[in-house]
């Protein structure tokens, strides 16, 4: 079984950075697809970004293009996610995922972190 664990959300203003990190409880998190949700209160929960088991192929929707990046260090069972330029849309629980293949669909996640909050004001 994979366990995660998210770390690095907090309260910043719109223009800041964070940089949020998914640590995976064991070395078989190497052949797993990672992804990042997001979710705020009232709202559905919304697919950020993905990346293949080798870190070789991203995914990531449309409202983050250009301002976030997802990335994986296999060696140290770590997954990231730097936010940068934050909008207060950002704000939401932050939520890393284990797939069995890469794609955007969050019911074909098999494993979940307890999330990380992210709050960015104006």
């Amino acid at each position: 079984q994979v366990q995660l664990v998210e770390s690095g959300g907090g309260l910043v203003q719109a223009g800041d950075s964070l940089r949020l990190s998914c640590a995976a409880s064991q070395r078989t998190f190497r052949p797993y697809a990672m992804g990042w949700f997001r979710q705020a209160p009232g709202k559905e929960r919304e697919f950020v970004a993905a990346i293949s088991w080798n870190g070789g192929t991203t995914y990531y929707a449309d409202s983050v293009k250009g301002r976030f990046t997802i990335s994986r260090d296999n060696a140290e069972n770590m997954v990231y996610l730097q936010m940068n330029s934050l909008k207060p849309e950002d704000t939401a629980v932050y939520r890393c995922a284990a797939s069995r293949s890469l794609q955007m669909q969050a019911t074909m996640y098999n494993y979940w972190g307890q999330g990380t909050q992210v709050t960015v004001s104006s």
